[in-house]
């Protein structure tokens, strides 16, 4: 006699978070009739995947549902993919509600669902909504299910249906009359208006940094300012995103996804800017350019479009400079780890301020108290390598008195005028959202015509500072720019002459 055991099969749709990127999940739970009480779940989850069995026992049944009292296994596909995270518990639930019908399976067809479950019931806000929103789009879905909290972000992608629900007993309105109605997406602001905040005017004096500054916001340039303590060097650095030109729909857009799947991103209404960020300088290698496992996002891609601003140069370990470089170099990071790989954006602008030795006095000044072995071992810090990627390098001094009791300098307003304009300029040349430092060799070598006398003096200035190929093609970048900011098509002597200043000052 052959004894044939009753099983269910049901399947939701969910999102694996990896760093930016989401892929898709597949969540199929079997609830069998025999055996012991158990849940297993299977398919690659860490450690808060697989609390969620806990968390969705509780909240079915605190939501008004039964528990099944039966073995039931949810399976995670594809089953080589890590997933991580608390945002499968409501695609785990809804799953396992169907398989015990007590869900209608139409309900969950062309659904993608994603949330943390409360031990109540009700759903929590998870990260990378956006994301997921965008992906849902792409897969043609019919609908995605997020936490109330989370809809106005969701409900930005366009095309898309979006179902807010605040409590797991919801899931049942799906496909009715009585489904929620779709949240309003945040306001996003993207006019031209420049940033509330500190103005550039703060700074007094130092003409060859607010010179260097406007070049930097100008083409999108990577910036070190060397000086001692008091210098404005960090008061500087913090007015630069006041100048920077307003972000266009499409890098917005990538900003959002950023910050949507670091869990960034509220409520109302948001004016989407430049990131700035300034981490400490005892952060780690894998905060600074991201890792852990699963892979997640570091300052580099936090600052993507915006300024990373290392205050304290000398302070920062060498192996978290030196992982500078690609990121500097390719605009992205790639994290491999034994189970895969995850490829990061992090275009951003680098501003780096250092004092010129550990007591910040400096070698020239004659009141150094420094050992020579302690100011060269604060220098080589900064590799030359590392060095070499870096487009504008300004040495500072302390203002005098007169300067510091004198008038303000020119705002941060009209600043911003000249570098939008310039901007503008490269935009025409290049294409939407691209300046200047994204430039390739093919692009470089096009937008590149010098003058015969500026050519002459690029050749003088690349022997006399012994430049390798990269800093030779950096002045080119930054010349270019000098141009664009005065208006010439061609790039001429003077152009060439500051880019070089530039590049040598602060090396002095």
């Amino acid at each position: 006699m052959v004894r044939i055991f009753a099983a269910v099969l049901a399947t939701a749709r969910t999102f694996s978070l990896l760093g930016i990127e989401v892929r898709e999940v597949h969540v199929e739970v079997d609830v069998c009739s025999y055996g012991l009480q158990t849940f297993s779940l299977v398919g690659l989850p860490d450690a808060a995947v697989r609390e969620s069995r806990e968390r969705v026992r509780a909240a079915i049944a605190n939501s008004g549902f039964d528990y099944p009292k039966h073995r039931v296994t949810a399976n995670l596909a594809p089953a080589d993919l890590p997933k991580a995270g608390p945002s499968f518990d409501l695609a785990i639930a809804a799953g396992l509600l169907a398989a015990s019908k007590q869900l209608r399976p139409e309900q969950l067809d062309g659904v993608m669902l994603a949330g943390e479950l409360a031990l109540d019931g009700s759903i929590r806000r998870v990260p990378g909504a956006f994301a997921m929103a965008e992906q849902a789009r792409e897969l043609r879905v019919r609908a995605i299910v997020v936490p109330v909290p989370n809809g106005p972000e969701a409900a930005l992608v366009q095309g898309l249906r979006v179902v807010p629900l605040e409590r797991l007993e919801q899931l049942k309105r799906l496909g009715t009359d009585e489904e929620p109605a779709a949240p309003q997406p945040i306001q996003l602001s993207l006019n031209g208006a420049a940033p509330p905040g500190p103005d550039l005017s703060d700074l007094r004096g130092q003409p060859y940094l607010r010179d260097a500054l406007e070049i930097a916001a100008a083409g999108g340039h990577s910036l070190l300012i060397i000086g001692p303590p008091g210098a404005g060097k960090s008061l500087a650095a913090r007015r630069l995103p006041s100048i920077l030109p307003p972000l266009t729909r499409s890098d917005a857009m990538e900003v959002l996804r950023v910050a949507s799947a670091c869990g960034l991103l509220g409520r109302g209404q948001l004016a989407v800017r430049r990131p700035f960020r300034a981490p400490h300088h005892t952060i780690s290698t894998a905060g600074l350019v991201g890792g852990s496992s699963p892979p997640r996002p570091g300052e580099v891609t936090l600052a993507h479009r915006g300024v990373l601003f290392l205050d304290e140069l000398g302070e920062f370990t060498r192996e978290a400079l030196e992982a500078l470089r690609q990121p500097l170099e390719e605009g992205r990071v790639a994290i491999t780890r034994a189970r895969g790989a995850v490829e990061l954006p992090c275009r951003f602008m680098l501003v780096a301020a250092s004092n010129p030795c550990p007591c910040g006095r400096g070698e020239e000044s004659g009141e150094c108290e420094c050992q020579p072995t302690s100011a060269r071992r604060y220098r080589a810090k900064l590799s030359g390598a590392l060095a070499d990627r870096i487009d504008i390098s300004v040495a500072v001094d302390r203002p005098s008195a007169t300067e510091m009791g004198g008038r303000h300098g020119v705002d941060s307003a009209t600043v911003r005028k000249r570098v939008v304009a310039a901007r503008e300029r490269q935009e025409r040349r290049l294409g939407p959202g691209r300046c200047n430092a994204d430039m390739d060799l093919v692009e470089l070598r096009g937008a590149g015509q010098l003058s015969r006398e500026a050519r002459r003096t690029l050749a003088r200035g690349h022997a006399q500072l012994g430049l390798s190929g990269r800093g030779y093609d950096r002045v080119l970048r930054v010349s270019r720019t000098i141009a664009d900011l005065a208006g010439a098509e061609r790039i001429e002597v003077e152009h060439v002459a500051r880019a070089i200043s530039l590049r040598r000052r602060g090396q002095e």
